[in-house]
């Protein structure tokens, strides 16, 4: 198949190569690639606890019938995960979930009953199940089954999981549902998770070694192995990737040229929607296929249940690929584009035809939507223009905007064309509403009335119009309204504090700037004396406004309220009327903006952002350039403006903490008709 087109890479170097290479050797290669593509699938029980399953290419080893990955052999590497580790620590599940106002649990998801849904030559789907053990206070009010599919041809198998809550079952939060891997650590080293986000990498060992920062994730590498990534920082939050863009990353081992990539061919199970921010690999060497998470977002994206609440969910299936370079020659990083084409292939066959569980539908049971979205606002450059790139996706039925914090049913996005044309194909049937925000329009849209997929429906939607918040035209305005920070100044990091993986002019990474450690510390050094001020007339917020507002350090172990200043002019003010103030945050942790006009010591802040929207997404220090995106809208009576200059006092006025910060996406001031 397609896929193993670059893992059989005998074939097509055989046709690049000089014409004095040995023939023979070429069509010995072409018979074993024929060879393995032809082998059939088996199954192996074993007395002592374990079952393998082998289709000639890849072999892997689980424990039965707890249903951890425990061995996985390929070109020689008789296993590509940690054997140092135990056996329960190399390739598993697991679940953080806790009972309401109780300390969070870790269920490793270890399976008590073990049964072969299929075995044939083309084909073996194993099940690995539990049922909720009430006894056990780890034990996740869930019954869980892990599937495991090794095909025909395939360097690589699937993995989905299959969770269920019957009636009568306990309330309960669950905050993280993931697969993690383990990776032999002397092998490998080299890490990809974008085109311009790859290179060596340093090691576990290297950060045991290394100095912890202001929390345990980040360290920075005193006296690593290779001296080369001395003085650097390593934190796994790094490494994360948006919902839509967390399509394939993994290792590269050199010795033999091996990659492990974990492939998400389909965002459809992950929660938050589109741009919710994950992690993907990171040091250890580590690849994670993340199902579920407060990452980026805090306990509003937590899956809540009620007191008696049934659901069932499937995630998955996601696709451990497995590649190699034959020739041995490739440099390191040279698997990475054989391993975006496998994405592509396995995106491509979504849904997935093979999975056996009636609960994954297939393409014939599910439908499809369609429509073009027109954005209208009388007071913008262009009154009328198209959804240009708009995020357009059905999610559970709920306020608008509520898509960023669903995380218990499935969510389908597309992008719309320049047009605003949007299709969205193998919609799952069920009831959903449709949501959609376009970057450069402030605010979002929903569509009136719920929307009804059933199997092979076709739904056009035809011309929608979506209205965003306004009511008259710009005074003056700071940012672009994507949802995002990155246009703002994002400092350069102290040089001893540096991930130079985002430090390579080579790769052009530099708008991943905010991704480096200890940012949030330069404000107090850019503004010593002082909190930053903005003149709306003069100043460019690509230069003049700081990123993130921040606390500022005392020195003294503890940590001072700042508060910025919008400056800004108004000839001949309205006697009677009002404007009107659009606060567009891209971030929130623990923070509370108190606004106030023309008097920094009034006793009650004009207006505030408030307690219930403090927000805990902890993006700033995670290097998120944004978490969940919050829109406040203050009609601003006209008697608190006067003729001629007038200054906007924004207070971020909790301060236990360095990271209690917001981050702006957008601020308008409109004049109201």
């Amino acid at each position: 198949m397609a896929a193993l087109l670059f893992f059989f890479f005998g074939l097509a170097l055989a046709m690049a190569v000089p014409p004095q290479q040995d023939s023979s050797q070429q069509i010995l290669e072409e018979n074993n690639n024929k060879a393995m593509l032809s082998r059939d699938v088996t199954l192996e029980l074993q007395n002592h606890g374990q079952v393998i399953i082998d289709n000639g290419i890849v072999r892997v080893t689980l424990s039965r019938p707890d249903g951890d990955v425990i061995a996985l052999k390929y070109n020689g590497i008789d296993n590509l995960l940690e054997i140092r580790n135990v056996q329960s620590n190399r390739g598993y599940w697991d679940v953080v979930w806790n009972r309401p106002n109780k300390a969070s649990a870790t269920d490793r998801v270890i399976a008590t009953n073990f049964k072969v849904i299929t075995s044939n030559s083309d084909q073996v789907e194993l099940s690995f199940a539990k049922t909720w053990d009430p006894s056990d206070p780890s034990s996740l009010p869930s019954n869980i089954d892990k599937r495991y599919i090794l095909r025909r041809g395939d360097s690589g198998f699937y993995s989905y999981g299959i969770f269920e809550r019957l009636n009568g079952w306990p309330q309960i939060e669950v905050d993280q549902i993931r697969i993690a891997y383990k990776l032999l650590g002397d092998k490998f080293h080299y890490m990809a998770i974008s085109d311009n986000r790859q290179r060596m990498m340093p090691t576990a060992e290297d950060r045991l070694t290394g100095k912890p920062l202001d929390y345990p994730e980040a360290v920075l590498l005193t006296r690593p192995r290779d001296p080369s990534f001395r003085g650097e920082v390593d934190d796994k939050y790094q490494y994360s990737l948006e919902n839509m863009e967390n399509k394939v990353h993994g290792w590269e081992s050199s010795d033999p040229h091996v990659g492990f990539w974990m492939i998400t061919p389909s965002d459809e199970f992950r929660t938050a929607g589109p741009v919710k921010q994950d992690l993907t690999s990171h040091v250890g060497p580590v690849t994670l296929s993340m199902f579920v998470s407060t990452h980026y977002a805090g306990k509003d994206v937590s899956m809540r249940f009620q007191e008696g609440e049934a659901w069932k969910k499937v995630f998955g299936p996601v696709f451990t690929y497995i590649n190699s370079d034959p020739t041995g020659t490739g440099k390191p990083g040279s698997l990475w584009d054989d391993a975006k084409n496998q994405m592509r292939i396995e995106t491509s066959k979504w849904p997935y035809n093979f999975v056996e569980s009636t609960e994954f539908p297939s393409s014939e049971q599910r439908g499809s939507l369609s429509g073009q979205l027109l954005v209208r606002d009388g007071f913008a450059k262009y009154p009328q223009m198209w959804g240009d790139s708009a995020y357009v996706g059905l999610a559970a039925p709920g306020e608008l905007g509520s898509w960023q914090r669903e995380s218990k049913g499935y969510q389908f996005w597309t992008r719309a064309d320049d047009h605003g044309y949007f299709s969205i194909d193998n919609i799952r049937s069920g009831t959903y509403n449709l949501y959609a925000w376009v970057p450069g329009v402030l605010g979002d849209y929903k569509y009136d009335n719920q929307i009804t997929i059933t199997p092979r429906s076709s739904t056009n939607l035809n011309l929608l119009v979506f209205h965003p918040p306004r009511q008259g035209p710009t005074l003056w305005e700071i940012g672009i309204p994507d949802r995002k920070a990155a246009e703002f100044y994002i400092p350069s990091p102290r040089p001893t504090l540096t991930n130079c993986f985002y430090n390579d002019s080579k790769l052009h990474i530099q708008d991943d700037n905010f991704r480096q450690y200890g940012l949030w510390e330069r404000y107090a050094e850019l503004y010593p004396h002082g909190d930053l001020v903005y003149n709306v007339d003069t100043d460019d917020y690509h230069r003049n406004w700081f990123y993130a507002h921040v606390t500022r350090a005392t020195g003294s172990g503890t940590y001072e309220a700042t508060t910025w200043q919008i400056v800004f002019h108004i000839q001949r003010p309205k006697q009677i009327g009002n404007y009107m103030l659009r606060l567009a945050l891209a971030s929130s942790t623990d923070a509370v903006i108190d606004i106030r006009f023309n008097n920094p010591s009034t006793k009650q802040p004009h207006f505030t952002t408030g307690y219930w929207s403090s927000g805990k997404d902890n993006a700033i220090a995670r290097h998120g350039i944004h978490g969940l995106h919050w829109l406040f809208n203050f009609q601003v009576p006209s008697q608190l403006l006067v003729e001629g200059q007038n200054v906007i006092y924004l207070t971020q006025r909790r301060h236990t903490g360095e990271f209690q910060g917001v981050m702006y996406d957008y601020i308008r001031f409109e004049d109201v008709e």
